[in-house]
C-alpha cells in the first residue's frame, strides 16, 4: 500500500468532524456482521448438541439468511459511500441473486453446496475487511486510482492495465464477474445433474426462475426509471427493508417446498406491489403523466407496511404449524427433551473410565 497517499486520506478523514461516527458505524457493521455468521455456522452444531435439530431449523436458518441478504449489503453500501448511485442500488441488492440460485439448487438436489470459496464464509470476511477499511481509512479510499494505493511493483509489471481505474469503478463489474463466473453456472451444473439423476425433465426448471426475474427486473425498473424519484430522494434503505421481506417469503416458500416435497412456488403475492411500482415510476413511457414525489414514497411505505404485515402472518402460522406437527416449541427446548438431555449425559458419564498416563484406571 502506498503510505502517501493513505496518510492524506487519514489526515483529512482524521480532521472531519465525523471521524469518530464513520469509524464507529463501520467497525459496529463489521462486528455485527461477524457475529452474524458466527452464530450462522454453530446454531446447528448446537441444535445437534441438544437433540433438537428439525426442519424448522433450517426454515429459519436459510429464512433470516435470507432477510439478511439485503441487509447486510445495505450496511456494505454505507461503508464503500456508494449512497444511492447505481452502484450504491446494485450492491445493495445484488446478493438475492447467488441466495436465490442456492435456494433454488437446495430444492432440486437437497443438497447446500458452498464452493472453496463462498459467500457465508469467505465473502463475509471480504465484506468485513472492508468495512474495517472504510472505517480506519475512510470511504474515500475506494474512489482512489489502484495504482496510487498499492505500490507498483505488486502488480509485476501490469500495473498499466488499471490505468485509472478507483476499487469503485471496478466494483460492480466484479461482483458481476464473481456471480456469473462462479457461483451461477455452478448451480445449474448441480441442478442439471440431480433432473437427469432422476430421469426428470431439465428444461422445465428453468421457469422456475420466474419469480427472481420479475424481482430483479421490477426492482432495476423502478429504481433505474429517469422518472422515480425515490432514489434521488435517498430512499434506499426503505426500499431495501421492504425488498428484505419481500425477498424472504419468496426464498423461504422455496425452502417450505423443499421441506415438505411440495410443487416449486412460481409467485407470491408481496410481488405484485413491484411490479406496480416498477409501472408507477414509468407512466411518463406509457404516455400518462409522472406521479409526484409525495404519492410515490406513500406507495412505498404502504408497500413496505404491507409486506411486513404478510410475511409476518405468514411465518407465524408456518411456525406454529411446524412446531405442532413436530410436538416442538419455537425458540425454547421443552422440559421433557431437557430431561431426557440430563439423563443421557448422567448415563455417558456413568459409562466413562477415566484412566491415567499409564493407561490404569482411576476410581
Amino acid at each position: 500500500m502506498s503510505d502517501k497517499v493513505f496518510n492524506v486520506l487519514r489526515k483529512g478523514f482524521v480532521n472531519s468532524a465525523y471521524v469518530d461516527v464513520i469509524l464507529g458505524a463501520a467497525l459496529s457493521f463489521a462486528f455485527g456482521l461477524w457475529m452474524y455468521s458466527t452464530m450462522d455456522n454453530v446454531d446447528g452444531k448446537q441444535a445437534r448438541r441438544t437433540g433438537t435439530s428439525s426442519g424448522l431449523g433450517e426454515l429459519f436458518d436459510h429464512g433470516i439468511d435470507s432477510l439478511n441478504c439485503t441487509l447486510a449489503s445495505l450496511c456494505e453500501t454505507a461503508a464503500m459511500g456508494l449512497g444511492t448511485s447505481k452502484a450504491g442500488i446494485f450492491t445493495a441488492l445484488i446478493p438475492c441473486l447467488p441466495m436465490f440460485f442456492s435456494t433454488w439448487e437446495t430444492y432440486h438436489t437437497h443438497t447446500l453446496y458452498l464452493g472453496v470459496f463462498n459467500g457465508p464464509t469467505e465473502g463475509l470476511i471480504l465484506a468485513c475487511t472492508l468495512m474495517i477499511l472504510s472505517g480506519y481509512y475512510g470511504p474515500e479510499i475506494w474512489q482512489q486510482r489502484i495504482t496510487d494505493l498499492v505500490e507498483h511493483h505488486y502488480f509485476f509489471g501490469y500495473h498499466e492495465f488499471f490505468g485509472t481505474y478507483s476499487v469503485r469503478d471496478l466494483w460492480v463489474p466484479l461482483l458481476v464477474t464473481t456471480l456469473f463466473g462462479a457461483h451461477v453456472p455452478f448451480c445449474v451444473i448441480n441442478v442439471v445433474k440431480a433432473r437427469r439423476r432422476d430421469n426428470l425433465p431439465v428444461m422445465p426448471v428453468f421457469l422456475e426462475w420466474t419469480p427472481m426475474a420479475v424481482f430483479t427486473f421490477s426492482i432495476g425498473a423502478w429504481l433505474y426509471s429517469p422518472y422515480s424519484t425515490l432514489m434521488p430522494d435517498n430512499h434506499l434503505v426503505l426500499f431495501c427493508l421492504t425488498m428484505s421481506f419481500v425477498f424472504g417469503k419468496m426464498t423461504t416458500k422455496i425452502i417450505l417446498a423443499h421441506l415438505t416435497r411440495q410443487p416449486f412456488p412460481y409467485w407470491t403475492v408481496m410481488l405484485t406491489p413491484l411490479v406496480g411500482g416498477a409501472i408507477l415510476g414509468n407512466l411518463p413511457r406509457i404516455g400518462l403523466p409522472q406521479v409526484s414525489p409525495f404519492i410515490e414514497l406513500w406507495y412505498l411505505r404502504a408497500y413496505f407496511v404491507f409486506a411486513l404485515i404478510v410475511y409476518f402472518r405468514w411465518a407465524f402460522l408456518v411456525i406454529n404449524s411446524i412446531c405442532d406437527y413436530l410436538g416442538i416449541n419455537c425458540l425454547t427446548i421443552p422440559h421433557n427433551k431437557i430431561v431426557a438431555n440430563q439423563e443421557k449425559a448422567k448415563a455417558t458419564n456413568g459409562n466413562v473410565k477415566t484412566t491415567n498416563g499409564h493407561g490404569k484406571r482411576v476410581d
